[in-house]
């Protein structure tokens, strides 16, 4: 263990959602390299303004949709709904995944369309429209210095996408990288050595904090 209890942060999600889950968690030094960069896409704006309701998988996605208006909105968690709502949605909340907006979608009594980045992890059986890529980009240097040290490293990954590409970007790390996925699909999607690894117990920022807390606890109980 190095001295400091707390192994850095590798945080490569897109930069405000990095910087938001840095600023979460006082006390960790963070490096922040995104993996992904959020690019707007050309798309039929009005289609979306005009639909009678939305499914939101990625607060990304909420802008494209226009003005709430009161309309209805099955968001896939905490974060997507707080965006949805701050924009005048009527907000349904699911659990975190996908998955949990199945049913909700099965009972919409409105027709929804799900406006989406390029890149799913899942398929909604309802009409989507693509409103922003996930385009990769490679490891910052700072990041890079990082992964040649010899102190343990944490990488929380928030998807299977970003699990894969951080797995192929620091496949020859010479820092012991400690992994926390936000779900087992995620942890699948990775391909690099790990000394450590840890699922959330539930896929929100609050289940990663709780599981890169205890992934550092069992290294020093």
């Amino acid at each position: 263990m190095p001295a400091d209890p707390h192994p850095p942060l590798l945080l490569t999600r897109p930069l405000p959602d990095a910087r938001r889950f840095a600023a979460s968690m006082p006390g960790w030094r963070a490096v922040i390299s995104p993996i992904l960069r959020i690019v707007p896409v050309p798309h039929d704006g009005a289609r979306l303004a005009a639909a009678p309701g939305l499914v939101f998988t990625s607060a990304h996605a909420v802008g494209a949709a226009g003005p709430g208006r009161g309309r209805p909105a099955l968001c896939v968690g905490g974060r997507t709904a707080q965006v949805a709502r701050a924009a005048g949605f009527d907000v349904t909340e699911g659990k975190g995944t996908a998955e949990s907006l199945l049913p909700l979608i099965r009972s919409a009594p409105l027709p929804l369309i799900h406006p989406q980045g390029r890149h799913l992890a899942r398929p909604l059986p309802v009409p989507g429209i693509v409103v922003y890529d996930q385009q990769a980009q490679p490891l910052s240097e700072e990041a890079a210095a990082l992964l040649a040290g010899r102190d343990p490293v944490i990488l929380p990954v928030f998807s299977p996408r970003s699990a894969r590409l951080v797995g192929q970007a620091v496949d020859q790390a010479r820092a012991p990288l400690w992994l926390v996925a936000i779900s087992d699909v995620a942890r699948a999607a990775w391909t690099a050595p790990t000394a450590r690894q840890a699922v959330a117990a539930l896929p929100s920022a609050e289940g990663m904090r709780q599981a890169i807390r205890q992934i550092v606890a069992a290294e020093q109980s």
